[in-house]
C-alpha cells in the first residue's frame, strides 16, 4: 500500500513538474522568463515555450496598441494668456520589453503616468505660442504632430513607441469666452462695415456707368433719329417736287384745299384777308389756273 502510494505521488509530482515547465504565449502578449528575479529570455512570437521549473518564472506584458484616455481635461493657456481646457487621448504599444522592464518594471501606471506627463508638457508649451484660433481649428494637426514626435523620442528611452496622439475636444472657459465673442462681434462689425463701405462704392460706380451708357445711347438715338427725320423729309420734298413737276396745277389746288382746311378748321377762327387775294380763287373759280 506505501509503495502504491509513493509511486502515486511520484507521478503525480512528475505531472506537476512536466506542467510547470511550459508555458504558452498568446499573440497578444510578450513573455519575459526570469530566473532570480533577472530577465534572461525575451519571447515574442505565439506559441508554447519551455522554461525550469521552480527556478524560472514567466510574466506577461501586453503588445497590443494601447490607449491613454484622459480623466479630466487639462487646463492650459495660450499665447493671449486665455485659458482653454484640452481633453486628449495617446495611442501607445511597448516595442522593447526588455528596456520596458527595466525602465518601469511590471507596473504598466509608471509608464503612462510618464507619457501623460510628457505629452500635457509639450501642450502646454505648443499652446503657449499660438493663438486660441490656431488650436482650435488653424494648426491642430500641426501640434498634434509636433507634440507626439516629442513624445515617441522620450517614450522610446522606456521601449515604448506613441503612435498617435490626439485632442479630443478644445473648450473655452467661461471668461475666456467671454473675450472671444467680443472680440468675434468687433471683427464682424469691422468686416460688415468693410463691406457695405466696398457696397456703397461698387453701387455708385454702377451707377454713374448706367448714367453714362443711358446719355450715351439718348445721344446716338436722338443722332438716329434725325438722321432718319432728314432722309424722311428729304423723301418728302422730292416726292413733292416729283409731284409738282408731274401736274403743277393739281398740286396748286391740293395744296389750297390743306391751307382752307388748316384755316377754317374751327368755327371762331377768324381771318381778314383782301377778297381779291390769291388765296380765294379755287373759292371762286374751281376751275382757276
Amino acid at each position: 500500500m506505501n509503495r502504491i502510494l509513493s509511486t502515486l505521488a511520484l507521478v503525480l509530482l512528475a505531472l506537476f513538474v512536466f506542467s510547470a515547465s511550459f508555458f504558452t504565449v498568446d499573440q497578444r502578449q510578450y513573455a519575459v522568463v526570469f530566473q532570480f528575479s533577472e530577465a534572461v529570455r525575451v519571447i515574442k512570437n505565439p506559441g508554447i515555450n519551455f522554461k525550469v521549473p521552480l527556478l524560472q518564472e514567466v510574466r506577461y506584458f501586453d503588445k497590443r496598441i494601447l490607449t491613454i484616455d484622459e480623466e479630466t481635461p487639462a487646463r492650459i493657456q495660450t499665447i493671449e494668456k486665455m485659458n482653454v481646457k484640452v481633453d486628449s487621448f495617446i495611442k501607445w504599444k511597448i516595442i522593447d520589453v526588455e528596456r520596458y522592464y527595466k525602465a518601469v518594471g511590471v507596473d504598466q501606471r509608471k509608464a503612462v503616468e510618464r507619457l501623460r506627463n510628457t505629452v500635457n508638457n509639450m501642450l502646454r508649451d505648443e499652446f503657449g505660442k499660438r493663438t486660441v484660433q490656431d488650436v482650435i481649428s488653424g494648426k491642430r494637426d500641426e501640434v498634434m504632430e509636433t507634440v507626439r514626435k516629442v513624445a515617441d523620442s522620450d517614450a522610446a528611452r522606456i521601449g515604448v513607441q506613441v503612435i498617435d496622439v490626439r485632442i479630443k475636444r478644445v473648450e473655452l472657459e467661461d471668461s475666456t469666452l467671454n473675450s472671444v465673442y467680443e472680440r468675434m462681434q468687433s471683427e464682424r462689425k469691422a468686416v460688415a462695415n468693410q463691406m457695405r463701405a466696398e457696397g456703397s462704392a461698387e453701387a455708385e460706380k454702377i451707377k454713374a456707368d448706367a448714367d453714362r451708357q443711358r446719355e450715351v445711347t439718348l445721344a446716338n438715338a436722338y443722332n438716329k433719329a434725325q438722321q432718319i427725320k432728314g432722309e424722311g423729309d428729304a423723301k418728302a420734298a422730292a416726292l413733292y417736287a416729283e409731284a409738282y413737276g408731274r401736274n403743277p396745277e393739281f398740286y396748286a389746288f391740293y395744296k389750297s384745299m390743306d391751307a382752307y382746311k388748316q384755316s377754317f378748321a374751327k368755327k371762331s377762327d377768324v381771318m381778314v384777308v383782301d377778297p381779291s387775294s390769291e388765296f380765294f380763287k379755287y373759292m371762286k373759280n374751281p376751275k382757276a389756273k
